[in-house]
């Protein structure tokens, strides 16, 4: 791009726009201000036309994404290092050329799946990983975030990016197409006013301070170690570890880390009688720009006791917290099936529940119809039940590149959007009541009953048999029939609420009992009827699946916990 021509360039260092001896003319000749070429940007953008080269019938398009991406982030790399700056990739399809390509132009191959991936039998992927680490590395060092829209059928190799789109804190956004009502209006909630805009910072830097007898092993989110060996370093490592300092290039309001600690205080029958009431203390301090541009520091430090002594158990009850300890072991368990070869996801889930349950369960030995867990454990064994089902431990049936968006969004979302991934909420309406939760389990079905389930990633409003052919019939549209439309009308509006309040928007299902798009509501119920139950409820839907139920599962923990 001639931006050293006759000129030295710098050997060393970060080469670093004007104060390098960069000229401000030679950075305009690439970047300018968006009030100065708005008119030449929208001329760009209207008259975009689709690429005329014929495609022959056997291959795919020539698409070198890896490229393009190189070529972006090395000039913001030269042109503005250091300050905020996000590159978006639009795109449309499979790189097939050049560095980061995932598949070859021949349609004879087909795109990777998590079968070859398996085997090893993907040649390419390790490549483009590689080539995309290299980027993230270069686009953290340079402070800026890399933001993917992927929308297309086929997949685009989002599994090969997620390193560079996780590492610099970037947007993920998974479409049918460009048309599809969840790209189009997750692109125009990015530019919304700050109110109710997602209020995107950069360049951000997260330090922890903590008591000596803590350790932190890592944490698992969109950040990107510093490398800053400390004393606070524990000698494992989980996610982004080995420091005490890491860089988030892009932040907003709803991005949530998790970190993970070891404790290193030696605990025995003599080291009792000194800890009581002594404290330990987490501190973390971020320093980032606001979307508004001032630099910000906010400085967060919480103490505790350490448990000790005979009320250990109880106290360490009284704090826990399911919902988070289901989202730290969602994100832990998603970790290990990247990482680690050979992991077993649903053996490590089913042990550590165990465990749970051996420890902090009330029971006889021996006696399964003896054990109860306290109210503050009692929903945990559900959440991992339904974890174990989720689409972040059962791959099959999910492209690589949907694993990778839903384990991605699972790493930067805060415990409530977790949970609703982990365990979809399902509401009920009817005419005998006013919208109530119900258990997400097949019996919630009845003909006539209107269901809405909130999986984060998609909407379903299901509609019993007796409600659709109500409504085919036009029921609603008739006078005395105002209750009817209005039952109708409820789900609507409170999905409506929960599109307008998400980030990437879901997507938004209307279905009829026994109608084909109805598998959306059936994947996530507790198949507690199934073929082969003895007298399903009259009414209600049969789930055709080899799932054993949440009270089978159930059952089967009793038994283990109490032995």
């Amino acid at each position: 791009m001639c931006f050293f021509a006759g000129k030295q360039k710098p050997t060393t260092g970060v080469i670093a726009g004007t104060r390098d001896g960069l000229s401000s003319e030679s950075i305009s000749r690439f970047l300018v201000p968006a009030s100065e070429c708005e008119f030449v940007l929208n001329s760009v953008i209207e008259e975009l036309q689709k690429d005329p080269w014929h495609i022959p019938a056997d291959q795919r398009a020539s698409r070198c994404t890896g490229a393009a991406l190189s070529v972006a982030a090395s000039l913001l790399g030269v042109c503005v290092p250091g300050s905020g700056a996000r590159i978006m990739a639009f795109v449309g399809g499979p790189s097939t050329e050049g560095p980061g390509s995932i598949v070859s132009k021949s349609l004879t191959e087909p795109i990777r799946s998590h079968k070859d991936l398996d085997k090893d039998s993907a040649p390419l992927f390790d490549k483009a990983v590689k080539f995309y680490d290299q980027i993230a590395k270069q686009l953290v060092h340079q402070g800026h975030v890399l933001d993917l829209f992927a929308c297309a059928v086929d997949q685009v190799g989002v599994a090969e990016m997620k390193v560079a789109i996780e590492k610099t804190g970037g947007i993920v956004v998974l479409a049918e197409s460009f048309g599809h009502s969840v790209f189009k209006d997750s692109l125009l909630r990015i530019f919304q006013s700050a109110d109710n805009g997602l209020g995107l910072s950069f360049n951000g830097i997260l330090e922890i301070n903590c008591s000596k007898d803590v350790k932190i092993q890592g944490i698992i989110g969109p950040c990107s170690s510093l490398e800053k060996k400390s004393p606070l370093s524990a000698d494992t490592v989980i996610g982004q570890g080995n420091t005490s300092a890491w860089k988030m290039c892009g932040l907003d309001k709803k991005t949530s880390l998790c970190f993970v600690y070891d404790i290193s205080r030696k605990v025995g029958p003599d080291t009792v009688a000194q800890q009581t009431g002594e404290q330990l203390y987490l501190q973390f301090v971020t320093y980032y720009q606001h979307h508004e541009g001032q630099m910000r520091l906010r400085t967060t430090t919480i103490s505790r006791q350490w448990a000790s002594g005979a009320a250990t158990v109880q106290e360490l009850i009284d704090g826990f917290d399911q919902e988070a300890a289901a989202a730290v072991v969602a994100r832990l368990v998603s970790f290990k099936m990247e990482t680690e070869a050979d992991f077993d996801p649903i053996r490590w889930l089913d042990r550590a529940l165990i465990r749970l349950c051996t420890k902090f369960g009330d029971y006889q030995k021996e006696t399964p119809s003896s054990f109860s867990l306290s109210p503050r454990l009692s929903i945990f064994p559900q959440f991992m039940f339904n974890l174990r089902r989720s689409q972040f431990v059962q791959v099959f049936n999910n492209s690589p590149d949907e694993t990778a968006y839903f384990r991605m969004m699972l790493e930067r979302e805060n415990v409530g959007n977790a949970v609703a991934m982990i365990q979809p909420s399902l509401i009920s309406y009817s005419f005998q009541s006013g919208p109530m939760p119900v258990l997400l389990d097949a019996t919630a079905i009845a003909p006539d009953k209107i269901l809405l389930l909130d999986s984060y990633f998609s909407v379903v409003i299901f509609h019993g048999i007796t409600i659709a052919q109500w409504r085919k019939a036009g029921y609603q549209d008739q006078e005395g029939h105002e209750a009817f439309a209005q039952l109708l009308k409820a789900p609507h509006d409170e999905s409506d609420a929960i599109i307008k309040e998400r980030f990437p928007v879901p997507r938004l299902v209307v279905c009829d009992q026994y109608g084909s798009q109805a598998r959306f509501l059936l994947a996530k119920l507790n198949p507690s009827v199934t073929y082969n139950s003895d007298n399903p409820a009259p009414g209600g839907d049969v789930i055709f699946t080899d799932d054993v139920s949440f009270e089978v599962f159930m059952d089967h923990l009793q038994r283990l916990a109490v032995q």
